[in-house]
């Protein structure tokens, strides 16, 4: 029997090779949106395809003659196997954060670490600091992120540019006061959204945690405690 197996194992690769190539022709000649694929892989539910384009997933069967758009449920262990593949697919390490574009804000010890993408005119923003400044103990690297029109970025400029970057970010989320006309490099800004878009990072604000969990909204700060403690143990 051991002589057979490099050929059972030689055609198990064949048909799948094979199945992967008939659902990238079939789905690329009915739907043009789809003639770029990034990646085909059978899924966890038998006869299955799962069909990625970014980050973006759909399923198929293995000729791709059916199309499936929505999320894939383990229901004897309750999970979300879209939402877990995205999770992976999006996950950010942590200690590799660009931080150095990002302003940097100490409470207390400072031992706790947080990274938040923001975009000053932000509403859901504005409501989030209010509940952030109960939490204390936290090193917050803030990164500006604007993303909601022109004006997003003018305010992120002269933040950036300000000598009291964060100071002068609380006094505009808290307060309203609008931030003085600054001229710098603005680089980091730039690299900012592209390591957002890069990372899917859609909407804000969008919290980042030590252990690589991700949390979108405006969360209240106990959640923001809970979430904190469980990432420093």
């Amino acid at each position: 029997m051991k002589y057979f197996a490099p050929l059972l194992l030689a055609a198990a690769l064949a048909t799948a090779h094979a199945g992967e190539a008939e659902i990238r022709k079939n789905l690329g000649a009915s739907f043009p949106q789809l003639a770029q694929i990034d990646e085909v892989r059978k899924a966890a539910m038998p006869g299955l395809w799962e069909v990625r384009q970014g980050f973006d997933l759909y399923y198929t069967d293995e000729q791709g003659n059916f199309l499936i758009q929505g999320h894939l449920i383990d229901v004897k262990n309750r999970r979300n196997l879209t939402e877990e593949r995205v999770d992976k697919l999006t996950a950010v390490d942590f200690d590799k954060l660009p931080v150095q574009d990002a302003i940097k804000i100490v409470r207390g010890n400072g031992k706790r670490k947080l990274a938040i993408f923001e975009d000053p005119n932000c509403g859901y923003c504005k409501q989030f600091e209010r509940e952030l400044r109960k939490v204390d103990n936290v090193t917050i690297h803030l990164f500006l992120y604007p993303v909601l029109g022109p004006d997003s970025a003018v305010k992120s400029r002269d933040i950036w540019c300000s000598k009291d970057k964060a100071k002068v970010w609380s006094d505009w989320m808290m307060d309203g006061v609008k931030p003085a006309t600054g001229e710098c490099d603005t680089q980091a800004l730039k690299r900012n959204v592209e390591f957002g878009r890069k990372y899917n990072i859609t909407g804000t604000p969008t919290l980042l945690f030590a252990n690589g969990t991700r949390t979108p909204g405006a969360v209240p700060a106990a959640q923001v405690e809970q979430q904190l403690s469980a990432t420093s143990n």
